[in-house]
């Protein structure tokens, strides 16, 4: 079984991601990471961040001379700044005087790197963390709720896509469709080969129109020194039939996703297909008749259901969406309560993005990958790429002739 694991902290010295189970074969380099890692910094709304800190990647293990060895592979991505977090970010205990050093930069807005933060935002996971975990400083906290732990799993879904494509020839693309009330109707599906120019996009958009009211949003947010959330699309295309199960509720391949785009900082809300607009059609235009295709083969003739039906994929594309709330960090703070005094007060602000949808979009991207990955594991998995091709080519053959 496919497994994956982060670590690590917002300003610590480095992430740390591990991914267990993938066969050995798959061809990827340090480069296919570093190229995914630059996606996730762009767009319209990013914070100042990610115009100085850089993503260093690592590969310590589980990949030799660009191919995978079947071994667990573990890859860290240094944190560039890091020698400015190293006193208030030290594993090992400080001197309790470096730490009354005001290490700010003079913003009233921004809280001095050295102090303790006992002014919990409104939602962020401060609040709630300090108190479960009993501590008295929300760094603590922040530090790993930060969606700057997002970087370690675009990493482990960039190997993932590795896999999917020279195995089965899955790709994935993603969009933007949202920014804040600014919604793009669109009918035609962008392409793993329109990937390109989505990045060049700022707002990750083909559509010219949503563009520019995408940007015009985001602006506005910002001017009121407000954030602003979004929807972001992931399509899966060349999914075989039949990845996931309906036996076990945990192991339903909607399960999943839903689940792993849900454990994405900021994401309130999951859609597969048309799930919402699905509940306010009647029964018989809601779900995608069965039909023969001109070659014969079974086809739909619309994907409502976003190509998965009973928890296993149903041959068509695999769409699904994450809507992000707008971040919590907002320069117009927010009403909170000093927990060091008890009095109410104005929500601490740290630097942050005005919008993350762009972003989030490589992230949700990366997750649909690592949970595509382990379904279609756990159905023709092997310990090579060969055998897994193999058993992927048989079970296809097998349903050749009734699907």
């Amino acid at each position: 079984m496919l497994r994956w694991i982060t670590a690590g902290e917002s300003h610590g010295p480095a992430l740390v991601a591990t991914l267990d189970g993938l066969p050995a074969g798959i061809t990827c380099t340090t480069q296919t990471i570093t190229q995914a890692l630059a996606r996730r910094r762009l767009g319209y709304g990013r914070g100042a961040r990610q115009r100085f800190e850089q993503d260093v990647v690592h590969i310590l293990s589980g990949i030799r001379h660009g191919t995978t060895l079947g071994s667990p592979i573990a890859v860290t991505i240094e944190n560039t700044e890091w020698p400015k977090w190293e006193t208030v970010m030290s594993a090992d205990p400080v001197d309790p005087d470096a730490l009354l050093v005001n290490a700010g930069t003079g913003d009233e807005r921004e809280v001095a790197r050295n102090k303790r933060l006992t002014r919990p935002r409104p939602g962020h996971a401060d609040l709630p963390g300090m108190l479960s975990y009993g501590h008295e400083d929300a760094r603590n906290i922040l530090e790993r709720a930060s969606a700057r732990e997002t970087a370690a799993r675009v990493a482990l879904g960039a190997i993932a896509e590795e896999y999917l494509r020279q195995v089965a020839g899955i790709e994935l693309v993603s969009h933007v469709v949202a920014v804040g009330d600014r919604y793009v109707g669109s009918t035609t599906l962008p392409t793993p080969r329109e990937t390109q120019a989505l990045d060049k996009s700022p707002v990750r958009t083909l559509d010219p129109q949503a563009e520019q009211e995408f940007t015009e949003a985001i602006d506005k947010a910002q001017g009121n020194g407000d954030t602003i959330g979004g929807i972001a699309e992931v399509i899966a295309y060349n999914v075989p039939i039949g990845i996931g199960t309906h036996v076990s509720a945990d192991q339903r391949l909607d399960t999943q996703l839903a689940g792993a785009l849900m454990s994405i900082q900021s994401v309130k809300a999951v859609e597969i297909g048309d799930g919402f607009l699905q509940a306010r059609m009647p029964g018989s235009t809601a779900h995608d008749e069965i039909v023969h295709a001109d070659d014969g083969h079974l086809t739909r003739t619309s994907n409502h259901a976003g190509g998965i039906e009973g928890g296993t994929s149903n041959g068509q594309p695999i769409i699904v969406r994450a809507g992000f709330k707008p971040i919590s960090t907002v320069p117009h703070s927010l009403r909170t309560v000093d927990m060091a005094t008890g009095e109410d007060a104005q929500a601490l602000h740290q630097r942050s993005d005005t919008c993350q949808v762009v972003p989030g979009a490589v992230i949700a991207q990366a997750m649909v990958a690592l949970v595509m990955a382990r379904a279609l594991q756990s159905h023709a998995g092997g310990n090579s790429l060969e055998e897994c091709r193999r058993n992927l080519r048989a079970y296809l053959a097998a349903i050749e002739t009734r699907a």
